[in-house]
């Protein structure tokens, strides 16, 4: 029995988790959309507003009609009343008799009462308060008995009325037994005893006329609500659909369908929007194609004028060549001059690829020769490359690769000229403190991490270092003699393989710089194997310790290198 009741309860537990997430979900698509769609807002809104105004209009109208229903039953029921009155008295004049004399002539009375000659001494009256059913007692307020003699349907006559018609006054009130009845007594004046005379007037078609009201103003009220919707619908639709062709040509214009326009109709505030939208689409179309033409010929500039010096470059560096040559015979202010104008010129010539590659990259020529290799590899020759610069600046790069292969389609000369860059502006900027390079793959996606401790970067400039020419630090200079377009064309190389070259840094905390990239070339990127921001920041305490030991692994290297020579 426990269990079947367990088992009861678990059901009716999960009815009511399925009812609830069925009205959570029918709560989020009406809120979804009332939140997207104007059309439905302006039609709920109206229709909400309209069905409060036609409820209040029905139940003030109901009343109205109610009451002067009730009014007009009353006023005829009370002549009704005076004319019964009368007659009864013409039939009861002189001494009304005891017992069932007097119950006769009560009787006859009743029946003088519901004869045609009566009921139609005032047709207007008549047909206004209808039918009614008399009833005829005889008694007397003083006796404390109630012995009374009564002629018809006493048991309808409620004891409020009887009250009022033995003190002689005139009484009127609604009273429901079975059916309900407007009840009205009167005094009827005899020799003998008082009598009373009270007519019922059956409600019935009173009520089935309010309940015809009623019909016919809940359904006019849910007809006008259902055209008011329809109305409102129709007008809304009329200014929601130009507003959402103007949003889909704005949305297409700016997914560069630059010709995209509005159909322009009529002169109404519509036709004067699409007008001036037409305008404003002509004018950023225009200014476009200038900054195009612009942006054209500033990269042609910028290829011509590279290829141009290519020519006079490799004149003037084979006669820097020949003064570099012949230094030792020169004064040594001399001989410092060449050696300088060879460093320069090499410098210029790493500026003249970068921009010839610049130009490329800007023209859309370039391609990616991807194919799938190890990638660990590539990234001992990239710090091969710079460990040269680093040994000058103290700077011991640190590597964390893993012990199996990390293949990818890659472009083995684009990845190996990002590390480069990437590791080379570590070097600059970090302080002499190692830099740490991370290598991490799963399967959908290989990143690399440069992880420097110096001077870090500021907020916003994480953003910025991937601009052409952009320093941190104007006044600072570079100790690897870059050319300022090294992160920039890494940058570019990371979005040729559909990757991801991101920074961060703060300042006092170094920077990090991750590049991520699809192991199948084409694929989509949705996340990184390495986190960014990276571990947390390193106190000073921690970097002094690591500097400590780079310097006692550097000095123990000398040690060991000096013996080896001295045996």
């Amino acid at each position: 029995m426990n269990g079947r009741l367990a088992s009861m309860g678990r059901s009716a537990l999960a009815v009511a988790r399925r009812a609830a997430a069925y009205g959570r979900r029918r709560t989020g698509a009406f809120g979804e959309l009332w939140q997207r769609s104007l059309q439905f807002r302006v039609t709920t809104s109206t229709l909400a507003l309209s069905s409060a105004v036609v409820f209040v209009l029905g139940v003030v109208l109901q009343n109205q009609i109610v009451e002067r229903l009730l009014d007009t039953k009353e006023r005829a029921a009370i002549a009704q009343l005076h004319v019964a009155v009368r007659t009864a008295e013409n039939e009861l004049m002189g001494d009304a008799g005891q017992g069932d004399t007097l119950r006769n002539r009560l009787s006859n009375a009743l029946k003088a009462l519901t004869s045609s000659s009566v009921a139609t001494q005032d047709i207007e009256n008549s047909a206004a308060a209808g039918a009614f059913e008399p009833v005829l007692v005889a008694g007397d307020p003083s006796d404390t008995d109630r012995d009374l003699i009564y002629a018809g349907p006493i048991e309808n006559v409620p004891g409020g009325v009887m009250s009022y018609a033995e003190n002689n006054q005139v009484a009127r009130q609604y009273h429901t037994q079975g059916s309900t009845y407007l009840v009205v007594g009167a005094p009827v004046t005899t020799a003998t005893r008082p009598i009373q005379l009270y007519l019922l007037f059956p409600m019935t078609t009173e009520q089935n006329t309010v309940a015809t009201v009623q019909n016919t103003l809940l359904v006019g009220s849910a007809f006008l609500l259902v055209l008011l919707a329809v109305i409102t619908n129709m007008v809304t639709r009329q200014v929601v659909l130009p507003v959402r062709r103007a949003a889909a040509a704005a949305e297409g214009f700016a997914d560069g369908d630059l010709d995209r326009r509005l159909d322009v109709t009529g002169e109404d505030d519509l036709a004067k929007l699409a007008l001036s939208y037409n305008d404003m689409a002509a004018s950023i179309q225009e200014q476009i194609r200038r900054l195009e033409e612009f942006g054209q010929l500033q990269r042609r500039f910028t290829s011509d004028v590279s290829h141009e010096l290519r020519t006079p470059l490799t004149t003037v560096r084979m006669a820097a060549d020949v003064l570099y040559a012949s230094r030792e015979q020169f004064p040594s202010g001399l001989a410092r001059s060449s050696e300088l104008l060879v460093d320069e010129l090499d410098r210029f010539e790493s500026l003249l690829r970068d921009l010839l590659e610049i130009s490329r990259l800007d023209a859309g020529v370039e391609e990616l020769a991807a194919e799938s290799a190890d990638i660990r590899p590539v990234v001992h020759r990239a710090v091969e490359q710079v460990k040269v610069i680093a040994g000058t600046t103290g700077s011991e790069i640190v590597l964390e690769l893993p012990e199996e292969e990390v293949t990818a389609e890659f472009d083995t000369r684009r990845v190996e000229r990002i590390l480069r860059n990437l590791l080379a502006n570590a070097v600059d900027h970090g302080e002499g403190h190692p830099v740490r390079l991370r290598l991490a793959a799963d399967a959908h996606a290989v990143a690399i991490s440069v992880r420097d401790y110096g001077v870090g970067l500021r907020q916003g400039e994480a953003e910025l270092v991937f601009n052409r020419f952009w320093r941190a630090d104007p006044s600072r200079n570079r100790r690897t003699g870059g050319t300022g377009l090294g992160l920039a064309i890494s940058h570019e190389d990371a979005r040729l393989h559909g990757g991801w070259l991101e920074a961060w840094g703060e300042p006092g905390h170094g920077s990090c710089f991750r590049l991520t990239l699809p192991r199948v070339a084409g694929d989509e990127l949705e996340h990184s194997p390495i986190p960014l921001p990276p571990d947390p920041p390193q106190t000073e305490t921690a970097r002094q310790e690591q500097r400590e030991e780079s310097i006692g692994a550097h000095a123990s290297t000398d040690v060991a290198a000096a013996q080896e020579d001295a045996r």
